[in-house]
């Protein structure tokens, strides 16, 4: 269980708010197994971009990649319960997450930790950005 409280005084697991972007972090990375792009861009907002250490990449030029096979996940698990912070319409989720993926064929295994930036667009949470940075081995 966290230790963070929320401003109110409540821990976050009572505020339905972070109880749902729990699930949202669930249900997105069951997405991302799937290898279906648009279930996977379901949970991005247009303007989507991921920032890792190769750079900034687009919603389009990920999800193309999915989308022609060249890029596919078959495991993406959280490691603990992310931090999340709400701050109105936006929210930041904070956690590190393994993941085994393939590109043009080749297996990668990464062990990241990784910031979501969420918006709250007419009711749904939408991800803007992703950054991601590789966990510092011992």
């Amino acid at each position: 269980m966290s230790d963070i409280a929320d401003t109110a005084g409540r821990s976050p697991e009572d505020d339905p708010v972070y109880t749902r972007l729990i699930a949202l972090a669930r249900d997105w990375a069951e997405a991302i197994v799937s290898n279906d792009a648009t279930r996977i861009g379901s949970f991005m907002a247009d303007d989507w971009v991921m920032v890792s250490e190769s750079g900034v990449s687009a919603k389009e030029q990920f999800l193309l990649l999915v989308e022609s096979g060249e890029l596919t996940h078959s495991a993406m698990t959280s490691v603990g319960q992310p931090r999340i912070r709400v701050y109105g319409d936006t929210a930041v989720s904070t956690g590190r997450v393994t993941n085994t993926a393939h590109y043009l064929g080749q297996r990668f295994d990464a062990d990241e930790w990784t910031t979501d930036v969420f918006v709250n667009r007419n009711g749904r949470w939408l991800c803007v950005l992703s950054h991601i940075t590789a966990r510092a081995t011992d």
